[in-house]
């Protein structure tokens, strides 16, 4: 699904009870996290819930997965991938992901540990994405 398209649906429904259910059904449509990878180098530091997220980089952009212990982050982690899932270097490093979190309207109704949360790992799935040598 493409931001534009999360844009249309949540300007669809009513209030933002609708939006978080929203959000937790995103998430529980991530890909499958392989229990292998929640490891410690996986990890995303600044979160106050657990997150891990790997990136590899493939033939025509990154593969990023990524999955939380919390449902509503999971949710975020969708945004994130819909974002840039498939998507070159350059594109990862010039996204505006505070335009997109605005606006879908997260910074008025989510918590600021969410908010620090979601742009902690946004960071460092850029610092990945920027350390790879092509």
């Amino acid at each position: 699904m493409s931001v534009q398209e999360l844009v249309e649906t949540f300007d669809l429904l009513p209030d933002w009870e609708d939006r978080y259910a929203y959000l937790i059904e995103l998430g529980d449509k991530l890909p499958a996290f392989p229990e292998t990878d929640k490891t410690e180098q996986n990890k995303v530091i600044g979160c106050m819930s657990n997150v891990w997220l790997t990136v590899s980089r493939q033939a025509d952009g990154y593969d990023i997965r990524a999955t939380s212990d919390a449902a509503i982050v999971r949710g975020l982690i969708a945004i994130v991938l819909s974002a840039v899932q498939g998507a070159d270097k350059d594109t990862i490093l010039t996204t505006d992901i505070k335009e997109i979190f605005t606006r879908l309207g997260l910074a008025e109704h989510l918590s600021p540990n969410r908010q620090n949360g979601f742009f902690a790992m946004w960071k460092t799935l850029q610092e990945r994405v920027s350390q790879d040598k092509k």
